[in-house]
């Protein structure tokens, strides 16, 4: 077991209520809105902008070569997801000017500024925790929408399945499990644990709420 288990077990139905929201259901089953996507991705690359930050202060409180390679590997990974995010707005008539122009919503707002303020007030191992609902859920999530996008040659969202289910960011959240556990330097137990816990599932949620703010968006 490693420590992302133990925080997944430790915080229950919060997890599934992430990776099986009506948002990614919707999504797998290619029958979510067109316009509610593109508000999600929108948002979603603000929120990646924000999360490379998150990855750079992980380089500045690290304290060895080792871990500021690791933060170098993970930003590199952002950067290169906001690849995904560009070429997909483009398609719709969205210029990269527009796109670093649009305004920040609220959950996107919350969910990113949670995770500096547990970098800032926290250690390394705060930020980690704080970050690994993205990280790993997403990875989660691009596995088991894959075999629908396989068995429908014109799903919608092949492109973004495809992109979370690839090996390239499959590695990324293993890289982001393993980092969990070599911060934690052994087992994590009573208080420290449940801190850690709270951490995660305040995530948890967000990334919960973030989902959700991009389906009220055209109700």
């Amino acid at each position: 077991m490693t420590l992302f288990d133990d925080l997944k077990a430790a915080i229950g139905a919060d997890w599934p209520a992430y990776t099986e929201h009506e948002f990614v259901h919707e999504l797998g089953a290619g029958t979510l809105p067109l316009p509610v996507f593109q508000d999600y991705l929108v948002q979603d690359y603000l929120f990646l902008v924000q999360f490379a930050r998150a990855n750079a202060l992980a380089a500045y409180k690290s304290r060895s070569l080792a871990d500021i390679v690791d933060a170098s590997r993970a930003l590199s990974a952002i950067l290169h997801e906001t690849e995904l995010h560009r070429r997909l707005t483009a398609s719709w008539g969205i210029a990269a000017e527009e796109l670093d122009r649009a305004p920040e919503k609220q959950a996107t707002v919350a969910y990113t500024r949670y995770v500096l303020d547990c970098g800032m007030s926290g250690d390394l191992l705060d930020l980690h925790v704080a970050l690994a609902p993205c990280t790993i859920g997403y990875a989660e999530i691009g596995t088991a929408l894959d075999p629908a996008r396989r068995s429908r040659p014109d799903h919608p969202y092949a492109e973004w399945i495809a992109e979370y289910a690839g090996g390239d960011f499959q590695d990324a959240a293993g890289a982001a499990v393993a980092r969990l556990d070599a911060l934690a330097g052994g087992p994590v137990t009573g208080p420290r644990f449940d801190a850690l816990v709270d951490v995660f599932r305040a995530a948890t949620r967000l990334e919960a709420d973030f989902w959700q703010q991009a389906l009220d968006s055209t109700r």
